[in-house]
């Protein structure tokens, strides 16, 4: 494949910092190789792969230059980074040095080939290579979108192929189950690593949900044919990461036939569905083991879904005599949860209510409703919150614990799972991406004291826990 950036060599001193506090990872590096749209760092210590630094270098001949970034790839040899949210000032700065100092040779930074000095284009590639032009720049930019768009159009027509060449021999019945589905999930990894370096080169998230959106509409004819997969994308109850999806993930079994047994099962072996299975157990022990630790506790439920996770413990709830309210603005989820728990012996203890959620910032006015509360939790809602919000939402919780309550807060770690897996195969991205700082910072930020937190994972590792504990 040709190279979409023009690149210099470099050897550039330059400050990398990693967040925006004082105490954050700062070290010099050195840049070796400088385009349009990233560098090639020296190797960098502790910062990992996803990471968003900030770079801080002098452009010899030219002046300063500052640019957000992200960290794509490590090896043995540097560090490969994406400049994020570049002003046109520092582009035209970040141009003007590459300019200077592309080879005197004039070779073509995309494809290699040798071309005379008057050449405004490649006579191997076409691209634009009159480098002097006043217009390069946009005409380069222009090019480059084209480029990536060919890309992601290609990728989902070899996807569109390879799936129905699947389906075939899954109708044929050539192939046994297990050599179907790896088949499957190999088609998927292969789309999947090239949107992902689709949305690297594209940079602009407006254009990629186009993209995205586009996806959607030449693949719905595939995917629609998995359970799974079609609520994904159609989300029948209104909103992102209802009841009766998480229900089917929870349950485990495929509920389609043919090619879409198979999409069933490659969403169902998904990291996110095997994590969030984990989640469920893992938030039904900590609350089973709170209720064996309490006389009488009280507990709210925030955004309740399928209550999945209170009906195995119903021995636990009736010996403990706690007193449970579980909140949602899905009517449907809460008649569901209803029809599950009253046939466990527990309804004289619980109570539902239909409640916005996202009230829950108001302290004045969530103290009036629920009260103050021995243990607060939910098992996914926090996930859905921009981080200012939740920051209020989770100072208000905090206040609203008991001496020696527990507010309990699991998160999806962006680090441990890939994104394009649940944006291009389904529409799902209701969910923020974050990283375990970016939690941190949350609970910071809502006043929550660092010695009141507990961390810890789930099986994967994917779904962080925040219990955070009162004072007693």
């Amino acid at each position: 494949m040709l190279r979409f950036d023009v690149r210099c060599n470099a050897r550039i001193p330059v400050m990398v910092l990693s967040g925006y506090n004082p105490g954050d990872v700062r070290q010099r590096a050195e840049i070796k190789n400088l385009g349009l749209n990233g560098a090639f760092l020296n190797p960098l210590s502790q910062l990992p792969e996803k990471e968003l630094i900030r770079l801080k270098a002098h452009l010899p001949n030219i002046g300063d230059f500052e640019t957000d970034g992200m960290i794509l790839r490590k090896d043995k040899d540097g560090v490969a980074v994406k400049f994020i949210n570049l002003d046109k000032s520092s582009r035209l700065t970040l141009w003007q040095y590459i300019k200077d100092n592309l080879p005197s040779e004039k070779r073509c930074p995309y494809c290699n080939s040798r071309n005379h000095d008057d050449t405004e284009r490649c006579w191997n590639c076409g691209r634009n290579v009159d480098f002097g032009s006043e217009k390069f720049l946009a005409i380069h930019e222009k090019e480059i979108r084209q480029r990536w768009t060919d890309y992601i159009d290609k990728a989902t027509d070899e996807l569109v192929e390879r799936i129905h060449d699947l389906e075939e021999a899954v109708l044929s019945r050539s192939l046994e189950d297990d050599e179907a589905l790896a088949r499957l999930e190999r088609i998927l990894d292969d789309f999947l690593q090239k949107a992902e370096r689709f949305e690297e080169g594209i940079g602009d998230i407006s254009v990629i949900k186009q993209h995205r959106a586009r996806f959607h509409q030449r693949t719905n004819h595939i995917f629609s044919k998995g359970y799974l997969y079609n609520r994904a994308r159609t989300w029948p109850q209104g909103y992102h990461g209802d009841y009766k999806t998480l229900e089917t993930v929870y349950r485990n079994i495929p509920l389609s036939d043919g090619l879409g047994y198979y999409l069933d099962l490659a969403a169902l072996r998904s990291t996110l569905a095997v994590a969030v299975r984990n989640r469920i157990r893992m938030l039904q022990d900590i609350i089973k083991d709170e209720l064996k630790q309490r006389s009488r506790p009280s507990l709210l439920n925030i955004a309740c879904g399928s209550c999945r996770e209170l009906v195995e413990i119903a021995p636990e709830i009736m010996e403990s005599g706690a007193d449970i309210v579980c909140v949602d603005n899905d009517e449907d989820a809460l008649s569901f949860s209803y029809s599950r728990l009253y046939h466990t012996g527990v309804m004289p203890q619980v109570e539902f209510r239909k409640h916005n959620a996202l009230r829950m910032f108001d302290y004045e006015l969530t103290l009036n409703d629920f009260g103050k509360r021995d243990i607060i939790y939910s098992a996914g809602f926090f996930d859905y919150l921009p981080s200012d919000f939740l920051a209020k939402m989770f100072n208000t919780l905090y206040r609203l614990l008991k001496p020696g309550g527990k507010l309990i807060a699991p998160f999806k770690d962006v680090r441990r799972y890939r994104p394009q897996d649940y944006h291009w195969l389904t529409d799902w991205d209701g969910f923020l991406q974050r990283r375990e700082e970016d939690f941190r910072k949350i609970l910071e930020d809502a006043g929550i004291p660092d010695a009141a937190v507990t961390e810890s994972r789930e099986e994967s590792g994917v779904i962080i826990f925040y219990t955070i504990e009162a004072a007693a």
